[in-house]
């Protein structure tokens, strides 16, 4: 029998929403951490130097740990849990473990040391010796997190394996909430009130790893010290993770070059880009991040068990579900951008100059919403097959295309250029994983369902959109701009509409709107 975990089909929409939420509140409060950054540091070029500062660290981190571990280790070890080969599974993770330990750890001393000669070329023109000096000193703090998160991804690996979702949802809400209460109680103890944020940030990062550790006691998983080089296990997935660290890491510098050109830009636009990622991220993680995250483990044991009719099914499915959660948000916000800002950022140091830099960066970042959403899917379907080196490929198309649409519009649109090479490039990389899938499958991804269904709800998103604004607008010449007054008119207009579309998707008979129907009514009706 085996011994690992072998959840129903029925239970991942359950999964799913317990990661949703999750992720939610996690998303929620990251967005309150900038809030109160925000109105610390506001877009000055303090701030930007901080945002670069933490860039380099979380690229480095994503390149060698946490999504690229996950999307090599996963698949190996889901297989040998389905096998029945627990003992094996727990030798691959220790190993791991001490392999990352010892090797991240190495890479974030190197980091520390050097940070004087590399953060200066990130930074730009228009930063001034003092901000580079500023920006060497802030990664220097953060460099440690490249360990801490690459041995939270394994143990997040781990917990994903088994289907168990709520603590890798919810550490990264703590980790959120601890950098909020430690930016709020140290900001005034430092020379440069920018350094609490940093020391905050690497604070929660060592509580977030101890609380992911805590959560293995649920599942009966304990790590050795066990440190087996010649493990042909370990060889494969180190294997693995050659092409998903590359491809992740390609697909994470998307971040990195925005940060870059727009050090180009202003001082002011590094900060800008970053606040208005945050709000993207929002429903970004709660919808797509979770759809994806859940369905990696099942699509694994599907393609273990040489299934391709039901990963087609699940493939199809996730893409619909990701379409009917994200096509709306991406109209939300084309309609509400700059009241959205506002509420959200326009207070202390944070001025309407402000607001106006960062709507522009979130209007454009919400065409890449429905396209970053299925990216994530897509290319988690070849990391279960164990094909990573084709999401790869399309990976560094990908950001060829960032790079040359970005220096192409940078000059003339400013931040809007560089978003929209940001969004462009999301469309081309979707168009090549469906298109490369496809031929995979014979051609029978269930596209017409698909391709109907997302027309349905782009009518629907349309509809929404408009009544989004007009409630929106009406709220605001009536109640004025107070923050009372913005919360009423942003969040009645958004809560209307939300309610009008789902009625509108329910109407229109779309079946993955009648799951989540069926799923709220399941899990909120009687025992």
């Amino acid at each position: 029998m085996a011994l690992g975990p072998t959840r129903p089909r029925r239970r991942l929409g359950v999964s799913a929403a317990i990661f949703a939420v999750g992720t939610g509140l996690s998303r929620i409060a990251g967005l309150a951490r900038e809030i109160v950054a925000a109105s610390y540091f506001g877009t000055t070029a303090a701030a930007s130097a901080f945002s670069i500062a933490s860039q380099i660290p979380n690229l480095m981190s994503g390149l060698f740990a946490q999504a690229a571990l996950s999307g090599a280790f996963v698949p190996v070890f889901t297989d040998l849990l389905q096998q029945g080969r627990k003992r094996e599974a727990v030798k691959l993770a220790s190993t791991l473990f001490w392999i990352i330990l010892i090797a991240l750890g190495a890479l974030s001393a190197l980091g520390i040391i050097f940070a004087g000669t590399i953060m200066p070329l990130f930074t730009g023109s228009t930063f001034t010796v003092a901000d580079n000096a500023l920006t060497a000193v802030l990664a220097q703090i953060l460099f440690p997190i490249v360990v801490l998160l690459g041995l939270t991804g394994l143990l997040v690996g781990i917990l994903q394996s088994y289907d168990e979702f709520t603590m890798a949802a919810l550490a990264p809400a703590i980790w959120n909430l601890v950098i909020v209460a430690l930016l709020v109680v140290l900001h005034t103890h430092f020379h440069q009130s920018i350094y609490s944020y940093a020391v905050a940030w690497l604070v929660a990062t060592v509580v977030q790893m101890l609380l992911v550790a805590g959560a293995l006691q649920r599942i009966d998983f304990r790590l050795k010290f066990e440190l087996d080089w010649r493990d042909p296990r370990v060889k494969h997935v180190l294997v693995l993770m050659l092409p998903v660290t590359i491809g992740l890491g390609i697909t994470n510098l998307d971040s990195l070059l925005n940060t870059v050109f727009g050090a180009l830009v202003s001082t002011a636009a590094p900060r800008a880009i970053d606040q208005a990622f945050r709000i993207y991220m929002l429903p970004q993680g709660m919808f797509s991040v979770a759809v994806a995250t859940v369905l990696l483990p099942t699509l694994s044991r599907q393609a273990a068990r040489r299934a391709p009719a039901e990963m087609r099914r699940t493939l199809g499915n996730g893409t619909r579900q990701i379409n009917l959660l994200l096509i709306p948000a991406t109209a939300l916000l084309i309609a509400l951008t700059t009241p959205i800002t506002r509420l959200v950022y326009q207070r202390g140091a944070f001025n309407a100059e402000s607001t106006h830099l960062v709507s522009i960066a979130l209007f454009w970042f919400a065409f890449s919403l429905p396209f970053g959403g299925l990216n994530l899917l897509l290319t988690r379907a070849f990391y279960a097959l164990q094909r990573p080196w084709i999401p790869t490929r399309y990976a560094v198309i990908n950001i060829v295309v960032d790079v040359v649409v970005s220096v192409a519009l940078y000059q003339p649109l400013g931040i809007a250029g560089l978003v929209i090479g940001t969004a462009v490039a999301n469309i081309v990389m979707t168009a090549q994983l469906l298109y490369r899938l496809r031929i995979g499958f014979n051609r029978r991804l269930e596209g017409a369902q698909t391709v109907m269904i997302t027309t349905r709800i782009v009518v629907a998103s349309a509809i929404m959109a408009a009544v989004a604004w007009g409630v929106w607008d009406g709220l605001d010449a009536l109640l004025g701009r107070s923050l009372i007054a913005q919360l009423i008119s942003v969040g009645g207009s958004i809560a209307v509409a939300s309610t009008l579309y789902g009625w509108l998707v329910l109407s229109m008979r779309i079946p993955e709107a009648r799951q989540i129907q069926a799923l709220v009514r399941d899990r909120l009706g009687p025992p």
